[in-house]
């Protein structure tokens, strides 16, 4: 005997779509805590602005929030995305700002790319 959702009473499709909910949500959690936690580790810290390289050496400001890409594509630790410097796709990674000379965060700090994540 088969079960259609139509033999199924409100009460139960409301937990279905519960439970569903509650799947996605532990997905998206995990991704974005994926992303965060090796970020923190490394001392990059998460989300805002931070200041990046690109493959060919240039430093530029991104906006970077774990779990959220509209302009890149998220790579585990890297992102790839436009350099606004050097006008090119590259795959870019976080610096720490403590290895920068006051030039070079200067150089950065005046180039964003977007105001999107």
């Amino acid at each position: 005997m088969t079960i259609h959702s139509s033999d199924v009473g409100p009460d139960a499709r409301r937990r279905d779509r519960s439970r569903r909910r509650g799947k996605r949500l532990l997905i998206v959690l995990l991704a974005v805590t994926a992303e965060a936690v090796p970020l923190m580790k490394a001392g990059y810290g998460i989300g805002g602005r931070v200041v990046v390289r690109c493959g060919k050496g240039h430093l530029f400001t991104t906006l970077w929030l774990p779990g959220v890409s509209v302009k890149s594509i998220r790579l585990p630790g890297r992102r790839l995305q436009r350099c606004p410097v050097g006008n090119h796709w590259s795959v870019v990674r976080p610096v720490r700002r403590e290895r920068l000379s006051a030039k070079e965060l200067d150089a950065a700090a005046r180039t964003l790319d977007t105001k999107l994540p």
